[in-house]
């Protein structure tokens, strides 16, 4: 077989794998080992039939089985050799994404390890089945730059999206802050309105804002549950809107008038970062300028002068 083609299938084959594991590590945690077997359990016994675990166990899906376990494991492996400042980043890196996947820092470890393996294996088969005439160190350099890159790789997907979450939050933050104001200014409680915000949009703030209502239903004080939204977001514009709430809580001021202002002072600020990005477009557009538009229009135009003088009499006296 052409190695060219076998390279190509095996490439297929390991993508293939890591994507499924990808996606097994990013489902929704309602669809776990322990959730559904007690879901098979529970309709067992509804049917009235004799419980038997071996049974339900390979009644389950392949990948509930093999392979996410496989990853977990994985993952639990890695952890065992992690420092414990490192977990703590990665915990508080998923916190801040918004928990995509419902991961912990166990699966997001597998991953790292998986995309590692996967991006070091293909270079080393392109390496080793292709024609290359490079130095062994060479090869191993180039693998071992490639396993590190799929290692990171994660973590610049994280990073990503953290930034994303927090636009979308900065961005969606006045228009929520003034419905807020118009429930508080109607008579409801404050949080009867953040209720009403969480059911009005779904987003990133929604969400965020329905975890707190969820937190204090569940017994936590309002002010701690404002404070973790606030950790949990990590922008400065929530974390001085959740001080001004607490602070107009303890100190009996109307809650419609501190709405009303933070949501001002928060546009005023989404229009100065628009603003800021407005001005640093200029300096972006310097990069492709200089790369791609001036050296095609130095040769579009200075091509013509160029064949005229290689065809003058000036260009015979330098040959």
């Amino acid at each position: 077989m052409n190695p060219i083609i076998l390279i190509i299938i095996l490439a297929a084959v390991i993508i293939i794998g890591a994507a499924v594991l990808v996606y097994i590590g990013l489902r929704n945690p309602q669809t776990s080992d322990d959730r559904i077997l007690q879901a098979r359990l529970e309709e067992f016994n509804q049917r009235g039939e004799k419980v038997d675990l071996e049974k339900i166990e390979l009644s389950l899906p392949f990948q509930e089985r093999i392979i996410y376990p496989v990853a977990r494991k994985l993952g639990e492996l890695a952890i065992k050799f992690t420092p414990q400042n490192a977990l703590q980043s990665i915990a508080r890196k998923l916190e801040l994404a918004g928990s995509p996947g419902r991961m912990d820092p166990t699966v997001f470890l597998a991953l790292q390890f998986i995309a590692g393996a996967t991006f070091g294996g293909i270079l080393f088969l392109a390496i080793t089945l292709g024609t290359s005439t490079w130095p062994l160190g060479q090869k191993i350099l180039i693998i071992l730059g490639g396993t590190l890159l799929g290692f990171f790789f994660p973590q610049l997907w994280l990073t990503s999206r953290i930034s994303r979450r927090q636009k979308e939050i900065r961005k969606a933050l006045p228009d929520a802050l003034d419905l807020l104001t118009i429930c508080v200014e109607a008579g409801l409680g404050f949080d009867a309105a953040m209720a009403k915000v969480a059911e009005k949009w779904e987003s990133e703030l929604s969400l965020a804002f329905a975890r707190v209502i969820q937190e204090i239903q569940l017994g936590k004080i309002r002010r701690e549950a404002l404070r973790d939204m606030a950790d949990r977001i990590g922008i400065s514009e929530m974390t001085s809107f959740v001080a001004a709430v607490i602070q107009s809580e303890q100190l009996g001021v109307s809650m419609a008038k501190v709405l009303r202002i933070q949501s001002d002072q928060m546009r005023i600020r989404r229009r100065q970062l628009a603003e800021e990005e407005a001005h640093k477009a200029p300096v972006k557009m310097l990069i492709p300028m200089a790369l791609l538009i001036f050296p095609s229009l130095m040769i579009t135009l200075m091509t013509p002068a160029a064949l005229r003088l290689m065809n003058s009499a000036l260009a015979s006296m330098f040959r």
